[in-house]
């Protein structure tokens, strides 16, 4: 008979094949042939979802940047728009030139 675990790989009994446990590295002993094998199974796994990994954050990274540049744009819109500052400036200018013509008025 064949060691636990060696084998075939549906269960004996019952013919379901056996669930991956999940093992912690640093509370269970491992074989550094068990760890190695730890480490390629991550690295493909990382692998195999880098590309879908990579299109996300090229897409979020436009996205973002899509919004730094729409904000920068309005910015310079609404600020282009803005005559707050020039009709306080004409008022300004107004009130000077009433005031010189009462004191013209006024005068000798």
């Amino acid at each position: 008979m064949a060691a636990p675990g060696a084998g075939d790989p549906l269960g004996a009994k019952d013919g379901n094949a056996p669930f991956a446990q999940r093992i912690d590295p640093s509370r269970d002993k491992l074989t550094p042939a068990q760890l190695q094998f730890m480490r390629q199974v991550q690295l493909s796994q990382w692998q195999k979802t880098l590309p879908q990994r990579r299109t996300r954050n090229i897409v979020t990274g436009l996205g973002i940047g899509a919004l730094v540049l729409a904000i920068y744009g309005y910015t310079f819109y609404s600020v282009a728009q803005e005559r707050f500052l020039d009709e306080l400036e004409d008022e300004a200018k107004a009130a000077r030139a009433r005031a010189l013509e009462r004191e013209r008025a006024s005068g000798p």
